[in-house]
């Protein structure tokens, strides 16, 4: 190991807190693992598998999300990413665990989707739809969906442990080439996804900005994590020096700028539904805009967007280490309400639609999401603090210290 290598390995303290960490969550995940899988005999399989898939498909989305960060920086470039590049390589090597946590419901679909019974095959609408929502077709999706996904996230991070040991341009060029056509793979691959396991709850309904919003969100979750980890690690050293207020500055305008987007894809949606009030559509927004769902809507519009929004706006508390994970934190508990919101409403009444929530909505995300964190904690330590292969590494080490 260099001397380099070395100044930037993650020191002792660190990872003491990492241990730590990753012992405390492997505790809750366990806990709340124990729990769901309790939830096959305490609740009903429906409450279950919907609770099931809140879990898996927000961690999911999370290491997603991660891929989806660490893919933009290597296209775009920019100080900001150098910094959390190996937080988002270590959750995008993750996703595995996710994606392979979804094969209870890729094996009983008729439990949770309308179209997947085969005692609703006669319906008018489901017959329509079958040649994309068939279970046969709707499994090899999955495959495909693991395969690309772990295919794209495994290259990445071999070719930057490469990067690393051979400090090569090679290695730089081919991440680059495969990142550019890999975040519209990402697009494409989430969005059918999205229809697949959520969009399809309902199946009389459809959106054609879906599949964007859950992208954007993933992103979202994502950097507000890795934001909240790059903070963690800040306080150890080399990475308090490491770190300056103008990372944090480019970091919270990336934030923000997610933070705008997500809001206007989502009242996008809503205006053109509205607009067009026509019965197939308002259907989605009738169930979550009645019976105690429009306060879940109502934490949405506050602290997913109003809050964050005037927060992130100040430059200073944008530089502020404190604040901004305070910020980040708040995101990704927020992220966890919109994924709860975009599944859980689809089996209320039409008619008489009521809020509901089961004890298997907290265990099932607890317990992935400690599982998720446990290896990702794990994964974290393995290499440099920073990528010591990337090209313009001392220029982003400089970034805010010109003047």
């Amino acid at each position: 190991m260099t001397t380099t290598e070395q100044s930037y390995a993650p020191p002792a303290g660190l990872l003491d807190k990492l241990s730590k960490y990753r012992n405390v969550a492997g505790f809750f995940g366990l806990a709340g693992l124990a729990a769901t899988i309790a939830g096959i005999w305490l609740a009903n399989p429906q409450q279950f598998l919907r609770s099931y898939l809140f879990g898996v498909f927000f961690w999911l989305g999370m290491g997603m999300g991660c891929l989806g960060v660490l893919m933009l920086h290597i296209v775009s470039g920019g100080a900001w990413g150098v910094m959390i590049r190996r937080a988002c390589e270590a959750g995008s090597r993750v996703i595995w665990v996710m994606w392979l946590a979804l094969l209870p419901i890729i094996l009983m679909p008729e439990k949770l989707y309308f179209w997947a019974d085969p005692a609703n095959s006669s319906d008018k609408i489901v017959q329509l739809k079958h040649l994309y929502l068939n279970v046969t077709f709707w499994r090899i999706r999955w495959v495909i969906y693991g395969i690309v996904w772990i295919g794209i996230a495994h290259l990445l991070n071999k070719w930057s442990k490469l990067e690393d040991e051979t400090k090569s341009w090679k290695y730089s060029s081919l991440m680059e080439k495969l990142s550019a056509p890999g975040i519209a793979i990402y697009f494409f691959t989430m969005t059918f996804a999205s229809i697949d396991y959520l969009m399809s709850l309902d199946v009389t309904w459809a959106s054609t900005i879906y599949g964007f919003l859950i992208v954007v969100g993933q992103a979202l979750s994502g950097m507000s994590l890795v934001v909240a980890v790059l903070i963690l690690m800040g306080k150890f050293e080399p990475m308090d020096h490491a770190i300056t207020r103008r990372h944090l500055l480019d970091l919270g305008k990336l934030m923000l700028s997610l933070v705008m987007l997500w809001a206007y894809m989502s009242f996008s949606q809503y205006l053109i539904i509205y607009s067009g009030n026509l019965p197939q559509e308002i259907t989605w927004y009738i169930r979550r805009l009645n019976g105690g769902w429009e306060w879940v809507g109502t934490i949405l519009l506050v602290f997913h967007f109003a809050l964050p929004f005037s927060l992130l706006l100040s430059q200073q508390l944008k530089m502020n280490r404190n604040t901004i994970w305070k910020i980040a934190v708040l995101l990704v508990v927020v992220r966890l309400v919109d994924v709860f919101w975009l599944i859980e409403p689809n089996f209320t009444s039409l008619d008489h639609p009521s809020f509901t929530i089961s004890w298997l909505d907290f265990a099932a995300p607890i317990g992935f999401g400690g599982l998720w964190l446990a290896l990702f904690f794990r994964e974290l330590p393995k290499r440099p603090l920073l990528p010591l292969g990337y090209p313009d590494l001392q220029k982003a080490l400089n970034h805010g210290r010109e003047h």
